[in-house]
């Protein structure tokens, strides 16, 4: 028997010949140690446990907001669409004088072919004309202004910088606590090792084994997180952006044109004669009061028409940008979908709500688009 404070050789096994140590009781003190380090650990296990569910909670939502985007909602998501940044910037009290005529018969030579006059089937035609629009990150409304080119909202396809920075930052955070608990874990079974056999080693083998399925809970979730913030940082290609057409049949972007001026992107489908919507005949524009639908597909439903009506032009304050206002509503999914009379002319492409409110929506006038990529629609 060796004595474990002096060293001294003996064959007495109850107390040291040299030093006096009781070989019993220096067992059990050190027995209260172990217990002692043992409850310490599991005191931190506590502390480093709200850590680890706050990492759990990091990735969840970095990986909610790599799997949605700001303005739509990926397949069926109800995410809120654009809102205005303050609601005084939309001037209520404030109209754009516009000339109030009848609305005009709609003659054969102001229509496309694709277009009938009759109010019965102008909204079904319309529905034709439209697309959903699917990209890594979102989903959102187009239709087609011609046979070959399709206009929707800019932020549909292009998600923004500034979104991307704070998914980054989200991810990053959250593979620094992963790492941490990772060294914490090597730092416990390296404890474990030098535990002797009794309720301490159970105890401490517990809490590592308890930690370890906590972190392999969160580890796919974080891998999911990076591989989509990949997806999300490399520039944008037509191919990336799915177009659905009425009938379901599944297309990729040929071409792709954004505006810096306006929440407008133009897209290009060579797929054969698509339905499309024509412009108002000239000087024809929309009454207070007058009915108009939007077409789109919210939460992922497509071919979906809400009814209103017409409010008014409204000029924004802090650029002079005019834009269309109605209570139709303007839906997650709805966004770059157009907006119709009752005889199927487009007058706007869909593009905001105002935000804290209800029934109040906005879209960009359709002149705007032409003017925008004329070059390429002319």
């Amino acid at each position: 028997m060796r004595c474990p404070k002096c060293k001294h050789d003996q064959r007495d096994a109850r107390e040291c010949e040299s030093c006096g140590l009781i070989f019993a009781r220096y067992k059990a003190v050190q027995e209260r140690k172990k217990e002692a380090e043992a409850q310490k650990i599991h005191d931190s296990d506590k502390q480093s446990g709200r850590g680890l569910k706050f990492f759990q909670i990091v990735i969840l939502a970095a990986v909610v907001a790599s799997a949605t985007y700001y303005y739509a909602g990926k397949k069926g998501g109800n995410q809120p669409l654009q809102s205005i940044p303050d609601s005084t910037v939309v001037q209520q009290g404030k109209s754009v004088k516009v000339e109030k005529k009848p609305a005009q018969k709609v003659n054969d030579d102001q229509t496309s072919s694709q277009m009938m006059a009759s109010k019965g089937n102008a909204v079904a035609l319309a529905g034709k004309a439209t697309v959903s629009i699917e990209t890594p990150w979102g989903t959102g409304s187009g239709f087609f202004v011609n046979e070959y080119y399709i206009v929707t909202n800019r932020h549909v396809i292009e998600m923004d910088r500034q979104k991307i920075d704070e998914l980054r930052e989200k991810i990053e955070t959250a593979r620094r606590l992963i790492d941490l608990e990772k060294q914490k874990l090597r730092k416990m079974r390296k404890e474990l090792r030098r535990y002797p056999k009794g309720p301490s080693r159970s105890q401490l083998a517990l809490i590592i084994e308890t930690r370890q399925k906590e972190l392999n809970r969160v580890l796919p979730q974080q891998e999911k997180g990076e591989e989509k913030l990949r997806e999300l940082g490399r520039d944008m290609q037509p191919s990336d952006i799915k177009i659905i057409m009425s009938d379901g049949s599944e297309h990729f972007a040929n071409y792709l044109l954004v505006s810096d001026k306006y929440d407008l992107a133009l897209m290009s489908l060579f797929s054969g004669e698509n339905t499309f919507l024509s412009r108002p005949p000239e000087g024809k524009k929309l009454s207070q009061g007058e009915k108009v639908y939007t077409v789109g597909s919210p939460v992922g439903l497509r071919n979906t028409v809400t009814a209103g009506v017409f409010s008014g032009y409204r000029k924004r304050e802090n650029d002079d940008k005019v834009f269309l206002q109605t209570d139709a509503a303007i839906n997650p999914g709805n966004s770059g979908g157009p907006l119709i009379d009752e005889y199927g002319y487009v007058y706007g492409v869909n593009t905001m709500i105002l935000r804290d409110t209800e029934g109040i929506g906005f879209a960009i006038p359709i002149e705007k688009v032409f003017e925008e990529f004329s070059s390429t629609l002319y």
